[in-house]
């Protein structure tokens, strides 16, 4: 007869973890993402935007409300594609546009697919807050980005988030 009260007895061999098996996206490789992301976001509203204007301002007439209006209205539709596309490709792998471009994604720290949720909010929303105060912004901004030079190549946001960016 077993002991009911007994623990369980179990033979468990040695767990391979994910993570030794990752590799690390570079820092140059991340920059140039973050650098390429910040230009399609520029080519998808700001060019929209300033080709709204042009058939307005053509001319010196100065018909300034209706070329706003019009660079506007293409301006939200090219921010409406972009983010189309950036949701689309953060909820599928966690990668952005230049992300994708550049074979690097956006992981949780064991390896495992990363939220769209948690991109977002703890990423992007809560990193972002301290951007808001006068000096400390400052601060949180230069050092977030000098926490790529660790050996682990995580910034101050992927700390918060519990994420790595690896090679996809």
């Amino acid at each position: 007869m077993t002991n009911p009260y007994a623990p369980p007895a179990a033979t468990v061999a040695d767990v391979v973890t994910v993570v030794d098996t990752i590799e690390l996206a570079g820092r140059g490789v991340r920059l140039g993402a973050a650098l390429l992301d910040g230009v399609i976001f520029g080519a998808c509203t700001y060019i929209p935007f300033f080709a709204g204007l042009i058939p307005f301002s053509a001319g010196g007439r100065g018909y300034a409300g209706p070329g706003l209006a019009a660079g506007g209205l293409l301006a939200f539709v090219g921010f409406c594609v972009w983010a189309f596309f950036t949701i689309k490709y953060v909820g599928a792998n966690g990668q952005t546009i230049a992300k994708r471009m550049l074979g690097i994604k956006v992981v949780r720290k064991d390896g495992s697919h990363v939220t769209l949720s948690r991109i977002f909010w703890l990423r992007n929303v809560v990193a972002t807050i301290p951007s808001a105060i006068p000096i400390l912004g400052t601060v949180y901004g230069i050092v977030d980005v000098l926490f790529i030079f660790r050996d682990d190549r995580r910034c101050l946001h992927d700390l918060i988030a519990d994420t790595i960016v690896i090679l996809a």
